[in-house]
């Protein structure tokens, strides 16, 4: 008897001891297009900031466990965001442009939905549109990634606790999906301080920009005025939202949405910025891990890496640092030279003025001859003969001059590039807290949400 008694004791403890480790709280952060050398680079170019070789970690690349993970679809080697998002949020491989279902178009459900059924409050979160192919691989289910005002429907139906964007991508900017949100019983806050007023009262809350920005993306970090929101304050104001009053913890997905964005334009100053950006809003979810140790886990990882960018251009040498003295992204350049069309005649003294000062060239980086003369040439074309032909990546259109400086500059960093769209290369997994020692070593992204699911104690 006493026997039996002292192994049913240790039975209790043992599960005791188990429940104890679950992860109440889960974060789940995806750098949209991260691969590991958007990561290298990144602590690389900080490093040499302070004036030395080698890196200077980011916080989510400190975390102790770390691993790499595979990012094929059902359909090709590489992956586009929908079917990349899909297998990170519901550990099922499908076709190029699918979100939420399977390659035989079966629907499939993400671990958002798990964390749901659960208990877990559920945030969904993003730099980008909150009906954009990441987020929405979470609660949506459509056979193409494009049907904007279904995917909004999908939103509702899901419904999860907090949504929070830029705004969407319908071309009607959400017109008709907010007041539909706002009926199903959501508060819509139109940034940060219209949050911290409704907050208190709300049941349920979808956070986007105000209405004066554009509606499909947050601002790039580089690109930032004052008043912006930011992916550090979307996360900031999740965690205060799913915080409240709540017993039985939350699960939290955060998207760094423009790190992408930027490499398929193969703007590295950007990059490096986005990427920043991203750790910064890591650092509010491990300020809360601090006060939560043993209860949460924060995972970070990426849907695929774009562009192909490698450490190196010509030679053994690296010139990172370099990338700091550009001040606008290549995209946001491309709209000031546009302008300047608008005005008197513009000549190549004052185009040299204004790529000083936004680029840093001349005046804090020597050119080549061949340098200057790339930037001339693209000069005398679009502004003296007047034919003006824009290059187009995924999200962007940029101007022939800001695209041969963002060529010069990617040469003076020794920043190369492969492509303007994704590549297979694996992606990074990082991880700290309850359960954390599951995301170790090589892994598919399938096997990301299972396992973290694991750790939390969702069914599966």
């Amino acid at each position: 008897m006493k026997r039996l008694t002292s192994f049913l004791l240790l039975a209790l403890f043992i599960i005791a001891a188990a429940q104890a480790q679950r992860a109440k709280y889960v974060f789940y952060f995806i750098g949209d297009g991260m691969g590991l050398n958007q990561v290298n680079t990144t602590e690389m170019y900080l490093a040499e900031l302070e004036g030395r070789i080698g890196t200077k970690p980011l916080q989510f690349a400190s975390f102790p466990v770390a691993g790499m993970a595979t990012t094929f679809s059902a359909s090709n080697s590489i992956t586009d965001s929908a079917a990349g998002g899909t297998a990170l949020a519901t550990g099922h491989k499908t076709y190029n442009g699918a979100l939420g279902v399977d390659a035989d178009k079966n629907n499939v459900y993400s671990i958002a939905v798990r964390a749901q059924k659960a208990g877990r409050r559920v945030g969904i979160t993003t730099s980008v549109g909150v009906d954009h192919a990441t987020p929405a691989a979470f609660y949506a289910h459509q056979a193409d990634r494009g049907t904007y005002d279904d995917i909004a429907i999908d939103l509702i139906e899901a419904g999860f606790d907090f949504y929070a964007g830029s705004g969407f991508n319908a071309k009607d900017g959400g017109a008709k999906a907010i007041p539909a949100i706002e009926q199903a019983g959501y508060t819509v806050a139109r940034g940060i301080d219209e949050y911290q007023d409704k907050a208190t009262d709300a049941s349920k809350m979808l956070l986007i920009q105000e209405e004066d920005g554009l509606p499909w993306c947050l601002p790039y970090a580089i690109d930032r005025d004052e008043d912006d929101m930011t992916l550090e304050q979307i996360t900031e104001s999740a965690i205060d939202f799913l915080s409240k009053d709540n017993r039985k913890g939350f699960f939290l997905m955060v998207e760094g949405g423009k790190i992408d964005w930027a490499c398929h334009d193969n703007d590295a100053a950007t990059v490096l910025n986005e990427v920043i950006d991203l750790d910064n809003a890591v650092k509010e979810a491990y300020e809360f891990y601090l006060q939560h140790p043993k209860e949460t886990l924060i995972v970070i990882t990426a849907d695929h890496e774009t562009g192909g960018l490698g450490l190196g251009y010509q030679g053994y040498t690296l010139n990172l640092k370099a990338l700091a003295c550009q001040k606008q992204s290549a995209e946001a350049l491309s709209r000031i030279i546009t302008d300047l069309r608008k005005t008197e005649k513009t000549t190549w003294e004052d185009m040299k003025a204004l790529l000083a000062e936004h680029m840093g060239f001349w005046e804090k980086l020597p050119l080549t001859w061949e340098q200057e003369r790339m930037l001339h040439d693209a000069f005398d074309e679009s502004f003296t003969k007047r034919h003006v032909v824009f290059t187009e990546s995924l999200y962007s259109r940029t101007e022939p001059v800001a695209v041969a400086a963002r060529k010069v500059m990617n040469q003076i960093a020794k920043a190369g590039w492969t492509t303007g769209d994704h590549s297979a290369e694996y992606v990074p997994v990082f991880a700290i807290g309850a359960g954390a020692q599951l995301f170790s070593g090589k892994m598919d992204n399938t096997d990301i949400p299972k396992r973290i699911a694991k750790a939390a104690g969702y069914k599966w």
